[in-house]
């Protein structure tokens, strides 16, 4: 069983992490996560599948942009939900993403896919589901992972600030019933080619996030620097 990481991992989610490490599903899933592994290519790599609650201390969250699972193609996923490596090409959905905050925030689509510079300012790039078998989108759903990040979300709810949280399609606003209503939530369809003319292009989700962190009187997010 991979252990839980105790290093990297910033120390404000120490202690929800080591809780969740004794409940009941915790010692199966990562069975199942390693077996996978074992036998097929599974994403991110085991180094970066916390890396959400490495660059994003819980004390900093001001935004949490939800995720359904890591990217399945090689080189893509590294633990931040819709963000990839740099130097790796935008997927379909960030591209989608990049576009809107274009046109909300006026901002040049960026040269990096990479979101860390988001995530280092309070924005918690957090899939439900932490990882995936290569081709296999949604291989590693119902596996524990939910009840894991259920509980990180549960955490960021009990902040004692209001949170803005980006509920993008309807995978993601399943979890709305965990969120307090003090809290922001931005829903909207899904970044997908699929979905994204729906109704997530004109949403203007960056702008809403500032707005609401300017009436917090908190420090507003800087869009333009991602990585």
């Amino acid at each position: 069983m991979s252990p839980l990481p105790s290093t990297d991992v910033d120390p404000s989610w120490l202690a929800v992490l080591s809780a969740e490490r004794q409940r009941p599903y915790y010692a199966p899933l990562q069975q199942f996560v390693a077996a996978d592994r074992a036998a097929h290519n599974v994403y991110p790599p085991s180094a970066t599948v916390f890396r959400a609650l490495e660059v994003t201390p819980l004390p900093s969250v001001r935004a949490v942009v939800l995720g359904q699972d890591p990217y399945h193609r090689p080189g893509q996923a590294h633990g931040l939900s819709f963000s990839v490596p740099a130097g790796v090409a935008a997927p379909p959905s960030l591209k989608n993403i990049f576009r809107e905050l274009s046109d909300d925030q006026g901002i040049a689509r960026s040269t990096t896919g990479n979101l860390e510079g988001w995530a280092r300012q309070g924005v918690l790039l957090l899939n439900a589901v932490l990882t995936v078998r290569e081709g296999m989108p949604g291989s590693h759903q119902k596996r524990g992972w939910e009840e894991f990040t259920d509980a990180v979300l549960a955490e960021v709810n009990r902040l004692p600030h209001s949170v803005a949280f980006v509920l993008w399609g309807a995978h993601a606003q399943k979890k709305a019933g965990l969120l307090d209503a003090r809290h922001l939530q931005l829903r909207s369809p899904h970044p997908s080619p699929l979905s994204a003319h729906r109704g997530f292009f004109g949403s203007r989700p960056f702008s809403k996030i500032n707005s609401h962190l300017k009436q917090q009187r908190l420090p507003e997010i800087d869009w333009s620097a991602t990585s």
